[in-house]
């Protein structure tokens, strides 16, 4: 009977320790999960809204100069060698 009595003596110990061990990985992972939820390193809704501000009036300014680029120095050329092209009295 003591034999028996010391077995389970010890299997108690042993899972003491492996369910404290248990407490505490979860404890330590939830005070990381909790750190990385209240951290407040990400970018705001301004800093967004900035970046996407400019990215818009960048691109009216690139478009606005093509459209000025085409219709003033491109297209009038073009039109004139297609017409000079197609007038061809050779």
């Amino acid at each position: 009977m003591k034999n028996l009595f010391g077995k389970v003596m010890v299997i108690g110990a042993a899972i003491a320790a492996l369910v404290t061990t248990v407490i505490i990985i979860v404890k330590a992972k939830a005070v990381r999960t909790k750190t990385v939820l209240t951290e407040n390193k990400a970018e705001g809704f301004v800093d967004t809204a900035v970046k996407i501000l400019m990215a818009v009036v960048i691109g009216a300014l690139v478009l606005g100069g093509l459209y000025l680029l085409f219709s003033g120095t491109i297209l009038p050329t073009l039109n004139q060698r297609i017409n000079e092209m197609f007038n061809y009295r050779g």
